[in-house]
């Protein structure tokens, strides 16, 4: 069992005992997310650094209001 850091920009996302260590290129999801896996890093024997970078959710714009028909006071 490995205990496994999913890290992006300096921020630790996830931490996870796992039996397998992911490897680059690996498609992942983390809390909903999808996520690459850039890097990997051995601490230790039991410890690893998995660097990741996730997707970029693009918000959906909110519909327009139309005020013209609104009543004037």
């Amino acid at each position: 069992m490995y205990a496994v850091h999913f890290i992006e920009n300096n921020n630790v996302l996830l931490t996870q005992l796992l039996q397998r260590v992911p490897i680059e290129g690996e498609e992942l999801k983390i809390k909903g997310r999808k996520a690459k896996v850039s890097s990997v890093k051995n601490v230790d024997e039991l410890h690893v650094h998995v660097q990741v970078t996730l997707e970029v959710v693009n918000k959906k714009s909110k519909f327009v209001v139309d005020n013209s028909k609104k009543k004037k006071r």
